[in-house]
């Protein structure tokens, strides 16, 4: 009887949560008692919620910013630990009465045992599996003693048996008298225990699970952000080299402007300088002779001093009848310096540095995946995408399939005519003129074929000349749209013309990471080299050249505006995520009515 009191008691000290000895237990306002650890836990689960559900009854206590520590302590739980603790001191298998001070405790057997009990223990073979816990580890809280679960109204019989629908365990003798309609489902306590530690490993598979996936949206948001500060970052240097451009060339026009004044004020003060030079000698002329003839003290008496003084006299004289200093001489030379004004351009735009804009996109998969070979703006303001399977599909500028045309002719480039004639480039290098009505017209063009000259791409100009270019041949044909033989040859000395694009005089090409403006003669004018990304390049309708680079790897595009020296304005979209698609081919193009078509080989993304 004595046991069944000290098991009862030692369960009485666990914690429903943690399964252990409470450690500092709290007291909730149900009256039920925790470890506030355990609780600490439960509150962390609530996110920012006050109110902390009891996990026995789900009766609610308010928790004051949800420090656990202010709730009250159980100190009646606590010293009743304290003595159950203290009164293990003794072996309980002994069997005399000296009993001597035991040392660890079978979880199995449920006994304390002294060293001398303890070496028997440890030598009957069906003892050698049962768990022994030192007393320093349960006495120090680090382990918990686990009883046997003796029945409560049966203290001799184990709990065997649990009941599912009561939810607790019960002895056989219990299952018999209490349990045994078909209310109660009645299954051994070890099947029950098995199944409850798969539900918990369940449970933590779930949990863990979750968290994972949790922490791939962390890491996303983490993504996200930095793509955010990356565009800070990119826009801010962009701010500051517009700033040190704007600085730059505020200087240099400063001091082209101070020179200018100096050139037109100079000569004014030059002139000046000359006259005020010739009044200063008239003034000391006339003063000088001024001072010999009227400083004399003595009357000239002899004929050569009478005759000295005649001619100083008569000099003075003709200095007094010189006319007035004319002063409208100077007066007309100040006129031309007082004229120089600076006229400061208030309300222009040479300060402007540049906007922020903000990129809104349209993503629009395209009818046949991975197909798509040239994209170029229809005269009406459309924009036809060319694919190698056949057709050319043409796209508003709010991203709708307006129609498909040519569906039958493979498509390797497309051009248009000032009269909407389409110019086909097919997969032999074979140009074809249609109709607006896709008739096909019976025009020859004497092309080169991909053996001897490559792939090839083509452009056509204001004047409906069409250029044809080859990489393998690294040169570009020029053709009326009459057809025959080329008119005239472009060498594109040094490099693989992959991409042509007519620019007002001038063509715009691509090889690989370099972008070049060359003139009709084929003279490079100005490039932009050592490219990191792939980059490709359009005309805007402001006249501008847009460059859209490609970071294939990742799926990011970045888009800037640039002069017609290949100088940057500023960026339009800065990497902006796509969906990578197989091939490393794409077209960039913009709207008559001002939106910037991105094409892949799958997509057309739209940005306003």
């Amino acid at each position: 009887m004595a046991d069944a009191l000290k098991n009862t008691i030692a369960k009485s000290l666990e914690c429903p949560v943690c399964l252990n000895t409470f450690t500092d237990p709290k007291i909730l306002s149900c009256s039920h008692t925790y470890c506030k650890d355990c609780l600490d836990n439960i509150v962390k689960c609530n996110g920012n919620d006050q109110i902390l559900r009891c996990p026995v009854c789900r009766a609610e206590t308010q928790v004051s910013n949800q420090d656990v520590s202010k709730l009250p302590t159980n100190l009646a739980l606590m010293s009743l630990i304290q003595d159950v603790k203290n009164q293990y001191q003794f072996c309980t298998n002994c069997e005399s009465e000296n009993k001597l001070q035991n040392v660890v405790y079978c979880q199995d057997c449920g006994k304390y045992l002294c060293i001398t009990c303890h070496n028997k223990h440890s030598q009957r073979p069906d003892c050698i599996s049962h768990k022994v816990l030192a007393m320093s580890e349960i006495l120090s809280g680090k382990v918990s003693v686990h009883m046997y679960r003796k029945c409560r109204k049966h203290p001799n019989e184990d709990e065997e048996c649990f009941c599912s629908d009561c939810r607790r365990f019960a002895c056989f003798r219990c299952v018999v008298m209490e349990h045994t309609n078909e209310r109660h489902r009645v299954i051994d306590a070890a099947v029950y225990k098995s199944s409850h530690m798969k539900d918990i490993e369940d449970l933590k598979s779930k949990a863990d699970k979750k968290s994972s996936c949790l922490q791939k949206y962390v890491d996303f948001i983490d993504e996200q952000k930095e793509r955010v500060s990356n565009v800070q970052k990119q826009c801010t240097n962009d701010i500051n080299k517009a700033y040190e451009e704007s600085v730059r060339h505020l200087t240099e026009k400063k001091e082209i402007l101070i020179d200018e004044v100096k050139d037109k004020t100079e000569g004014v003060e030059k002139e000046l300088d000359e006259m005020k030079k010739s009044a200063q000698v008239h003034i000391t002329h006339l003063t000088t002779i001024a001072d010999v003839v009227t400083n004399k003290t003595k009357i000239p008496l002899d004929m050569d001093a009478l005759a000295a003084h005649d001619t100083l006299c008569q000099d003075l004289q003709e200095v007094l009848k010189q006319e007035i200093p004319d002063y409208h001489q100077p007066r007309q030379s100040s006129k031309k310096g007082n004229s120089v004004i600076f006229n400061r351009n208030v309300g222009m735009e040479e300060l402007d540095l540049g906007k922020i804009v903000t990129a809104v996109e349209k993503n629009i998969a395209l009818p046949t995946k991975n197909s798509m070979r040239v994209m170029v703006g229809t005269p009406e303001g459309k924009m036809a995408v060319g694919c190698s399977s056949g057709g050319v599909e043409i796209f508003s500028a709010d991203g709708q399939l307006q129609q498909t045309v040519l569906k039958h002719v493979g498509i390797r480039r497309v051009g248009f005519l000032s009269d909407d004639r389409y110019v086909v480039l097919g997969g032999a290098n074979n140009i074809t003129l249609y109709t607006i009505e896709q008739t096909k017209l019976n025009v020859m063009f004497e092309t080169i074929s991909p053996d001897d000259g490559g792939f090839a791409g083509i452009t056509v100009d204001g004047d409906d000349q069409i250029y044809v270019s080859y990489r393998k041949a690294q040169k570009i044909q020029v053709f009326s749209p009459a057809g025959g033989e080329a008119i005239r040859e472009i060498s594109c000395d040094g490099f693989e013309p992959e991409q042509i694009t007519s620019y007002n005089d001038y063509l715009i090409t691509r090889s690989r990471y370099t972008i070049r403006l060359i003139d009709k003669q084929g003279v490079v004018k100005y490039k932009l080299t050592e490219l990191d990304d792939f980059p490709f390049a359009a005309v805007s309708q402001g006249g501008a050249i847009l460059i859209a680079k490609l970071k294939y790897d990742i799926g990011l595009v970045s888009i800037a505006e640039y002069t017609n020296e290949l100088k940057l304005i500023k960026n339009l979209v800065v990497d902006y995520k796509i969906e990578k698609p197989e091939r490393r081919w794409y077209y960039l193009q913009q709207y008559l009515s001002g939106e910037i078509a991105l094409c892949t080989p799958d997509r057309l993304y739209i940005f306003h």
